[in-house]
């Protein structure tokens, strides 16, 4: 796993660094590194629909929030902005976000 300045460090044109890591054969998270305080990943939704892949999903969420302490956020890519779902590190587990925590 590389080193936070290792993937932070880019001439100011360049693209992000991406990390692309498998949490199962169907489902792939793709980071991309564009700040030290933020975790930024994408997933496809449409692979995390079932039961079993959602349940591990969710224990993804649970591992990233864990380690620092501090909640994960998750909304829909091109949406308002609003999340839908997070690891609430106060309770220590996956709460889905009806309203927004930034309001």
């Amino acid at each position: 796993m590389p080193r936070v300045p290792t993937v932070l460090v880019r001439p100011a044109a360049a693209e992000c660094r991406e990390l692309r890591v498998r949490l199962s054969t169907e489902v792939l998270t793709i980071f991309r590194f564009h700040a030290a305080e933020e975790i930024d990943f994408d997933v496809d939704l449409r692979k995390i629909q079932r039961g079993e892949r959602f349940d591990g999903f969710c224990g993804f969420l649970r591992d990233i929030g864990r380690c620092p302490g501090t909640p994960v956020l998750m909304g829909p890519e091109g949406g308002d902005g609003h999340p839908v779902l997070g690891f609430d590190s106060e309770a220590d587990r996956v709460v889905l976000l009806t309203e927004s925590p930034f309001a």
